[in-house]
């Protein structure tokens, strides 16, 4: 069985003010409270989630 490939990724920035739409995309990842971090699936679904928010996240490992 191959090993997947899983990023590592932390929220920096609230989602106070900010567009519905990056708070709906926050909520996606998995993260909701500031500093919080959630191991995912390195796939192009997830990719472009964090590149649509990059003020409010940020890739702090990336395993496999």
């Amino acid at each position: 069985m191959a090993n997947k490939k899983t990023i590592v990724v932390k929220q920096i920035g609230s989602p106070i003010r900010r567009p519905a739409e990056q708070r709906a995309t926050l909520k996606g990842l998995g993260l909701n409270k500031m500093h919080r971090t959630r191991e995912l699936e390195d796939t192009p679904a997830v990719r472009g989630m964090v590149n649509k928010i990059p003020h409010l996240v940020t890739i702090i490992e990336e395993r496999g």
